[in-house]
C-alpha cells in the first residue's frame, strides 16, 4: 500500500512536471516570435570575447561576427597568455579582418573567476562604451547588435541577454548539452521573467559602460562563479534598471564533448543554482524533471501499467523539447536525436542530487570552493582558515 502512494505521487509529481514544461515552450515560443525594432541611432559598440582553448568551430564562430549588420562595431579577443592555443587563431582573425578584430593579453589576475579575469582587461582596451560579453563558442546573426542597440537605446534598460540555442552536435555528450541548452535553460531563463525573476546567461549579455563602472566594473565580480546571474541582478537591485532577454536567438556550437564533459558541466551549474537560490527553491526545481519522477513512480509501483506511464512521460518530455529545440534551432532535432531526451534528463537528474551535497567545482583547470551567492574561494585557504579557526596544533 505505501509503495502504491509513493508510486501515485512520483506520477503526479511528473504530471506537475510535464505540465511546467509545456508552459516554459509556449512562453519561449510567444518570446521569441516577437518582432524586432530597429536602433534609431548607430552608437559604436565593443564585442568582449574572452577566449580559452580552440573551442568547437572557433574559425566559424569568429567569422560570424566579422559582418554584423551594424556600422561601427569592434571584436576585442582575448587570452590569458601568448601560450594559449586560441592565441594563433585570434591573431589571425585580426589579420583577416583588420579594423575590426583586436587581439587583448590578459594584464594581470585580479579574482578567482577566470572569465571576468580577461573581462577586466578586455573593458580596458574597449574604445566604445555600449560593451557585448560574447563567449568564443558562440555565433550570432547579422541582426544581432541591431537588437542590443535597440533595446539599449532606453535609459531604463540595463543589460540585455539571448536566449541560447544549443547546435553542431557529432558526438552524445555534445547531443545531451545542446537538447539541455535548447529546452530547460532557455525556456527557463524566459518563464522566469515572467515570474520577476531576471536570469542572464553570460554567453551574450550587453550593458553600458558607465551602468558597468556604476556597479564598480568587472572588477566587483571577480570572485563569484555566476558573474552573469549577479550583475543581473544587481542592475535591478543597486541601479533601478530593467534585464531585457531579447528575442534573436544565438548558438551555442557543441561538436563534440563528452558524456562525463555533460555531467561535469551540469554538476557545477548545479552547485551554482543551489548557492544562487537556496536549497528550498533549487529542490523545487527538481519538479521540472519529470522522466525522474515518472521512472521512480514505475520502479516503486513495478507493473506494466507503471511502465505504460513511464513510456508516455518520456514521449511527452520529449516532444516538449523537440518543440522548443525547432523554435530555437533553424532545424530543430529529429526523433532519433530526441530518444536521447530521457537519458539526459536522468543524467541531469544525476548532477541535480550531486549539487545538494557538492561545494566543489573545477572549472577551466582551478579547483574552487563555492560559497552563498556563488562566491568563489580556494579549497586550499578553506582548510587554512579553518585549522586556524581550531587553534594552534589542529591542523598537525
Amino acid at each position: 500500500m505505501m509503495a502504491s502512494a509513493l508510486s501515485l505521487a512520483a506520477f503526479s509529481a511528473a504530471g506537475i512536471g510535464l505540465l511546467l514544461v509545456g508552459l516554459q515552450w509556449w512562453v519561449l515560443r510567444r518570446h521569441l516570435s516577437r518582432p524586432r525594432r530597429a536602433p534609431a541611432s548607430q552608437e559604436a559598440i565593443s564585442i568582449l570575447k574572452p577566449l580559452c582553448g580552440v573551442d568547437d568551430g572557433l574559425e566559424g564562430n569568429l567569422e560570424t561576427f566579422a559582418a554584423l549588420d551594424h556600422p561601427r562595431y569592434e571584436v576585442l579577443l582575448g587570452v590569458r597568455s601568448r601560450r594559449d592555443a586560441a592565441w594563433p587563431v585570434a591573431n589571425a582573425a585580426a589579420a583577416r579582418w583588420p579594423g575590426r578584430f583586436r587581439v587583448v593579453v590578459q594584464r594581470g589576475e585580479p579574482g578567482l573567476n577566470p572569465k571576468v579575469n580577461q573581462l577586466v582587461s578586455l573593458a580596458r582596451a574597449a574604445r566604445h562604451d555600449l560593451l557585448v560579453v560574447s563567449d568564443s563558442n558562440v555565433r550570432v546573426a547579422p541582426g544581432y547588435l541591431r537588437e542590443i542597440a535597440a533595446h539599449l537605446e532606453s535609459e531604463e534598460v540595463g543589460l540585455v541577454t539571448h536566449p541560447i540555442a544549443g547546435v553542431g552536435e557529432r558526438s552524445v555528450g555534445a547531443l545531451l548539452d545542446n537538447l539541455h541548452m535548447s529546452a530547460a535553460m532557455s525556456g527557463g531563463m524566459v518563464a522566469a521573467k515572467l515570474l520577476g525573476r531576471d536570469i542572464v546567461i553570460g554567453k551574450s549579455m550587453a550593458m553600458r559602460r558607465g551602468d558597468v563602472e556604476a556597479l564598480g566594473g568587472f572588477e566587483s565580480v571577480k570572485d563569484v562563479l555566476a558573474e552573469d546571474y549577479v550583475l543581473g541582478v544587481r542592475v535591478g537591485a543597486d541601479l533601478g534598471k530593467r534585464v531585457v532577454v531579447a528575442s534573436l536567438p544565438v548558438e551555442n556550437v557543441n561538436h563534440d564533448r563528452g558524456v562525463k564533459d555533460f555531467l561535469a558541466r551540469y554538476t557545477r551549474w548545479c552547485v551554482m543554482q543551489r548557492k544562487i537560490v537556496g536549497p528550498a527553491v533549487y529542490g523545487a526545481q527538481g519538479l521540472l524533471n519529470p522522466v525522474a519522477f515518472a521512472l521512480a513512480g514505475a520502479a516503486l509501483a513495478r507493473d506494466a501499467a507503471a511502465l505504460v506511464l513511464l513510456a508516455a512521460v518520456c514521449a511527452v518530455k520529449a516532444a516538449l523539447d523537440g518543440a522548443s529545440a525547432r523554435a530555437l534551432r533553424r532545424r530543430g532535432l529529429g526523433w532519433p536525436k530526441l530518444a536521447l531526451v530521457p537519458v539526459k534528463d536522468l543524467l541531469f537528474a544525476f548532477a541535480w542530487a550531486r549539487g545538494f551535497v557538492q561545494d566543489t567545482v573545477t572549472w577551466r583547470g582551478n579547483s574552487l570552493r563555492v560559497l552563498e551567492g556563488s562566491l568563489l574561494e580556494r579549497p586550499e585557504l578553506a582548510v587554512e582558515e579553518d585549522a586556524l579557526a581550531a587553534g594552534p596544533g589542529a591542523a598537525l
